[in-house]
C-alpha cells in the first residue's frame, strides 16, 4: 500500500491578537493542526478508538494580521456570496463597495476570518448549476463547531 501525497490544504486565519475571539480561534486551529499531524506512534495496548474517529487531515496554517489583498477579498466574497459582504467588510453593501471600503480603511475588515483556499470552490454550485453558498470555505467569527466542521471536511490522502 502506498499513498499519493498531496500538497497540504492552506487555511488562513486573518487574525487580530487584541480580540479575544481571534485568539480563541488561533488556539483552536493550532490544537487541531497539532492533532492532525500526530503520527502513528500509538501504543498498541491502548484504546485509541476515539482518537481514530476524530482524525483529521493535516493542513498548513497561515496566520496573518494583515487584511486580505484585493484578490483575496474577491475570492472570500465569491466563497460567501456578495450579499454577505457586510459580514466581511463593515458597512459594505456588495463586492464593489467592499473593495472600495477596504482600500479606504483596512480596519473595516472584520476579524477573525478563516479561509480554506484549496477547497473554497468545492460545493460552490448546486446540482442544477446555480451558485450555492460554500459553508466550509470560510468561517467568520469564533464558532468552534464551524471551525472543526471546516477542518473535518478537508479531503483525506488517497490510499492505493
Amino acid at each position: 500500500m502506498f499513498r499519493f501525497h498531496k500538497a497540504l490544504d492552506v487555511i488562513t486565519l486573518f487574525h487580530k491578537p487584541s480580540l479575544p475571539s481571534s485568539t480563541r480561534v488561533l488556539n483552536v486551529l493550532k490544537q487541531v493542526s497539532a492533532q492532525a499531524s500526530e503520527g502513528a506512534t500509538e501504543d498498541q495496548a491502548s484504546d485509541h478508538s476515539h482518537q481514530n474517529r476524530v482524525q483529521r487531515s493535516e493542513f498548513e496554517l497561515n496566520v496573518t494580521e494583515e487584511p486580505p489583498t484585493s484578490d483575496q477579498l474577491r475570492s472570500i466574497l465569491e466563497y460567501v456570496g456578495a450579499r454577505r459582504a457586510k459580514d466581511i467588510i463593515d458597512g459594505a453593501r456588495d463586492e464593489g463597495d467592499a473593495m472600495r471600503l477596504l482600500k479606504e480603511d483596512s480596519n473595516r475588515f472584520k476579524r477573525p476570518v478563516i479561509v480554506d483556499w484549496n477547497n473554497g470552490r468545492a460545493g460552490e454550485y448546486s446540482s442544477d448549476g446555480r451558485k450555492a453558498e460554500s459553508l466550509r470555505a470560510i468561517v467568520i467569527g469564533d464558532s468552534e463547531s464551524e471551525i472543526l466542521k471546516m477542518v473535518g471536511e478537508l479531503p483525506k490522502e488517497e490510499t492505493v
